[in-house]
């Protein structure tokens, strides 16, 4: 869908019209070993299924049921560090998060969302490459399920989610709250300044508890298992490609029991409140 063979359009316009940053287009997949590479693979579809699992627990079935040769430092530094992945159940385990960063309340919990553009969610995942891995980032809207902008990139940074979401709000007007996990990038002030500076409150999924972003959680297994799994990219231009198709499809053709079996389009446009303006905190 992107590319420079297209001479009517430059590589920056199409991705504005596709509503891609242009920044997030030209990052390469992240590389590291062809083992390393098959036991992120496993461990991410693994983990779809089973979100309790720390690292140990990962080791375990690695080793014991899958038959690797590896140890448990190894497979620590890839599932927290390189896939920034981290166990649901409640309880110590290592988390993403800086001690040194403050940590917001959870503000969901028996809240009732209204309308649309009322309350947002943000996450990461990891996505597996043919030569390498990158990583999403999206914003949806809770209320009608609707994608409302997403971005990939080879770092989990603050910088890359604080652009991202001051991107969804030129497009789309500012929400009351968005919610985030504890993770260190959401955590940061580069973040947490881009939110608060709007206007907008900060909700953080309390530590350990599995439901707290259960429907952006839910986001990342459609696409890996409606897409990703079934086609791995094979470059940067490529999964931007396929995530430009799937998430058309996702808010404009696929139905969601969630909402009653309607189409996250519907739903957004026809609870959307009047355009909020960005205030200052």
């Amino acid at each position: 869908m992107i590319g420079k063979a297209n001479g009517k359009l430059s590589v920056a316009r199409q991705c504005a019209l596709l509503r891609v940053s242009r920044s997030s287009y030209y990052h390469k997949p992240k590389k590291t070993s062809t083992l390393n590479l098959k036991l992120m693979d496993l461990m991410d579809k693994h983990y779809l299924d089973f979100p309790d699992k720390g690292a140990e627990r990962m080791h375990t079935w690695l080793t014991k049921d899958l038959g690797y040769s590896i140890s448990n430092n190894r497979v620590e530094r890839l599932y927290y560090k390189e896939m920034g992945l981290r166990s649901l159940l409640p309880g110590p385990h290592t988390s993403k998060r800086r001690k040194d960063h403050a940590v917001y309340p959870y503000l969901l919990r028996d809240f009732q969302i209204k309308h649309s553009n009322q309350v947002w969610a943000t996450d990461i995942t990891y996505i597996p490459m043919k030569k390498g891995f990158m990583f999403l980032a999206a914003i949806i809207d809770l209320k009608s399920r609707y994608v409302l902008n997403w971005s990939v990139s080879n770092s989990m940074d603050a910088e890359w989610c604080a652009e991202l979401f001051n991107e969804t709000v030129e497009m789309h007007g500012r929400p009351d709250i968005i919610n985030t996990d504890q993770g260190s990038q959401y955590t940061s002030d580069v973040f947490t300044q881009a939110v608060l500076s709007k206007g907008v409150k900060l909700s953080m999924d309390g530590k350990g508890r599995a439901t707290d972003n259960a429907f952006i959680e839910r986001l990342w297994r459609s696409v890996k298992y409606e897409k990703i799994y079934l086609f791995p990219p094979k470059s940067g231009e490529h999964l931007t490609s396929l995530l430009c198709g799937y998430f058309k499809y996702y808010n404009e053709e696929r139905r969601h029991s969630s909402i009653d079996n309607m189409r996250p389009k519907e739903v957004f446009f026809s609870f959307r409140p009047p355009r909020q303006s960005v205030r200052a905190a």
